[in-house]
């Protein structure tokens, strides 16, 4: 289970991700959908702790993808 809640990201003025928040259960297909500079690979880069969000959360399997080097290991693992 991948669960997002309240992303927010910003690059200087840009504001990459704006309160992004979703869940995506185990066993199903789930999509990101959105036009070209939507925050899609932003979104993507923070589940795989490649960047660190300004403010909110990311759980990919009940590990916290943004507060320990560790469970981003975990996490980094569970993606591939």
């Amino acid at each position: 289970m991948i669960e997002v809640k309240d992303l927010h990201k910003s690059f200087g003025k840009v504001e990459a991700l704006r309160g992004v928040s979703f869940s995506a259960p185990d066993g199903k297909i789930t999509g990101l959908l959105g036009p070209n500079g939507a925050g899609k690979t932003t979104t993507l880069r923070i589940l795989y702790t490649v960047l660190k969000p300004d403010r909110g959360s990311a759980v990919v399997d009940g590990c916290n993808a943004l507060t320990d080097a560790s469970i981003s290991a975990s996490v980094r693992r569970r993606s591939e």
